[in-house]
């Protein structure tokens, strides 16, 4: 199975590959966001640390029934070969109606076939109020006039 674009990433392609993952963390569907990642695919995410599509499944379903609201905006950070570098930024809010933005760092690796064998994430959340909330789209899909992250001065 190939998951285009595949490397080695132009700038194009890697914008693009960057906006796939965004679309598809948005849909919240734990098992449709890991058929990007290679069957064995190592993870980093903060303090936990996984390896296979098993592990990933079962990681995000926890991760989004904690997260409400999850909205999320990635950006293309920098780019080489077979890697990626993104940059983003989500918002969430946790069962007593508490609002966050988490802000993060990605590091990539995809094979040859476009499946992304490693990921390596480094995220802080910070507390925000209910009117600081910027991502409001209707749950899902970031529509393509909404503000980059550095369009939003994030």
């Amino acid at each position: 199975m190939t998951r285009p674009p595949l490397p080695p990433f132009t700038a194009e392609t890697a914008a693009q590959k960057v906006r796939l993952a965004e679309d598809a963390w948005n849909t919240r569907d734990p098992l449709a966001v890991s058929r990007a990642y290679t069957p064995d695919s190592r993870w980093r995410n903060r303090d936990t640390f996984l390896t296979g599509r098993a592990a990933i499944v079962s990681f995000l379903t926890r991760k989004w029934e904690r997260e409400a609201g999850y909205r999320l905006v990635k950006e293309l950070w920098t780019f080489g070969g077979d890697r990626i570098a993104v940059r983003f930024a989500y918002e969430w809010h946790d069962a007593a109606g508490r609002w966050f933005r988490a802000h993060g760092n990605e590091n990539w690796h995809f094979d040859a076939d476009g499946l992304m064998a490693e990921r390596h994430a480094s995220i802080s959340d910070q507390p925000i109020d209910e009117a600081e909330r910027l991502f409001r789209w209707p749950q899902g899909r970031r529509p393509d006039d909404h503000p980059s992250l550095s369009g939003m001065g994030l």
